[in-house]
């Protein structure tokens, strides 16, 4: 065993450890990557199919439910099926899914449409979504998860 030298900072096996801004740098980097794909997708939607005023926001709600049910095959895939990269989740489960997906703008098209004089058909988006995306998720990944079960077999 060593002995630190007389006024050493840290001892040697903590000198060793990297840095832990180095070691994040690489899970950084995909997901910047993969949140400005993601995010491009979807902005790439909204002109596809832009809302009315007052309108439900289609693409929005779509968006999220499409992002949902792939969130929901891609963790049985990596989980189940597919031992992955380390930074295969990083990169698309948070980087792609979370810039395709989003949260703030399905807050602000909510606010829009009660501010807007539409309540009702903001409260049923807000609804719609929320029940809409937790179902894709479900749905998709127990339909995963029963495929892989037949080819199994």
């Amino acid at each position: 065993m060593t002995v630190p030298e007389a006024g050493s900072v840290r001892a040697p096996a903590e000198a060793a450890r990297p840095s832990p801004r180095r070691g994040q740098g690489p899970v950084v980097a995909v997901v910047a990557l993969g949140g400005a794909i993601g995010a491009v997708g979807r902005y790439a939607a909204s002109l596809r199919w832009p809302a009315e005023a007052g309108g439900f926001p289609w693409a929005t709600f779509w968006t999220n439910v499409v992002g949902c049910a792939v969130i929901g095959v891609f963790m049985v895939v990596i989980t189940d099926v597919w031992a992955a990269h380390p930074l295969v989740r990083p990169f698309f489960g948070t980087g792609v899914l979370g810039g395709f997906t989003t949260f703030s703008t399905y807050a602000v098209d909510v606010q829009r449409l009660v501010d807007g004089g539409h309540p009702r058909t903001g409260l049923a988006y807000l609804a719609a979504t929320l029940l809409a995306a937790l179902a894709a998720v479900w749905c998709a990944a127990t339909a995963a998860r029963r495929v892989l079960r037949r080819r199994r077999r």
